[in-house]
């Protein structure tokens, strides 16, 4: 799998991190005797792959013969957007002994707390369907994207970043705005949505136009926390020289810009 997809990451790399910085999803899938669904909220752990682990107490273990199920998992980020992934699977409870410890194992890593192994189930992934905020169109991904992909490896530390940068580095933020990408409208508000190893968003407000978001990519992929911060600063420099005519530009803008449906908030 290529790691670079028009400098942002593949939707099975931002399922897979999706699953890695969250720890609460809801679970659906038909109870006894019902033809319904429910859907019940549930923690999980992922194993090495990105197969979701659950505990389930005596009471919502119930389920019956037909164990197709879906996991629900969303991952809000700087209060903007929402990405989110539904695992589609077959609820199992592994019998191998080795592979049950190991699955406690990841547990206890995950929250702190020893498991009862009769109480273990993963969701064997069979699909994923990957969306980058509500009322977004998602897409498809296969079982075998999914295990493949590699969480992004900025995930740790993403949300911190951003808050500092959009607490403190607002100037140049903005000026990123007027040199690296192409608008033909007046910006009165741009914030940074989120960063991983390609590159970061965002999200632009007019008053006139509404509002858009847009991918500004890295020069070079980043693989660590100073990575960041040394492409970012010299990202800044580089803009605050272009805007003083201290340097000719000898980068294209950036013009392809998203608009954003009003969430309410």
């Amino acid at each position: 799998m290529e790691s670079v997809n028009h400098h942002k990451p593949f939707p099975a790399e931002v399922s897979r991190t999706i699953m890695e910085l969250t720890s609460v999803g809801t679970l659906s899938t038909l109870i006894q005797n019902d033809a319904w669904p429910l859907g019940i909220g549930v923690r999980f752990a992922v194993d090495t792959q990105g197969t979701p682990i659950l505990c389930l107490n005596d009471t919502n273990r119930q389920f019956s013969l037909d164990r197709r199920s879906s996991l629900h998992v969303q991952l809000e980020q700087s209060r903007l957007r929402t990405p989110q992934c539904t695992i589609q699977g077959s609820l199992d409870k592994p019998e191998d002994r080795m592979l049950l410890k190991m699955l406690c194992t990841t547990w206890e890593k995950r929250f702190g707390e020893e498991v009862n192994a009769d109480l273990i189930y993963i969701v064997a992934v069979e699909s994923v369907f990957q969306m980058d905020d509500f009322t977004e169109d998602g897409v498809w991904v296969t079982s075998s994207d999914y295990k493949l992909a590699n969480p992004d490896p900025l995930r740790d530390f993403a949300e911190r970043i951003v808050s500092e940068i959009n607490t403190h580095n607002m100037e140049d933020v903005r000026r990123f705005c007027n040199i690296f990408v192409d608008v033909d409208f007046q910006v009165s508000e741009a914030k940074m949505v989120w960063v991983d190893q390609l590159g970061f968003d965002m999200r632009l407000t007019s008053p006139q136009s509404g509002i858009f978001e847009v991918r500004i990519p890295f020069p070079r992929e980043v693989t660590d926390e100073k990575g960041v911060k040394s492409s970012f600063n010299g990202m800044s420099q580089l803009a605050w020289e272009v805007e003083k005519n201290y340097h000719v530009p000898d980068f294209k803008k950036v013009k392809q810009l998203k608009k954003i449906a009003c969430r309410g908030h």
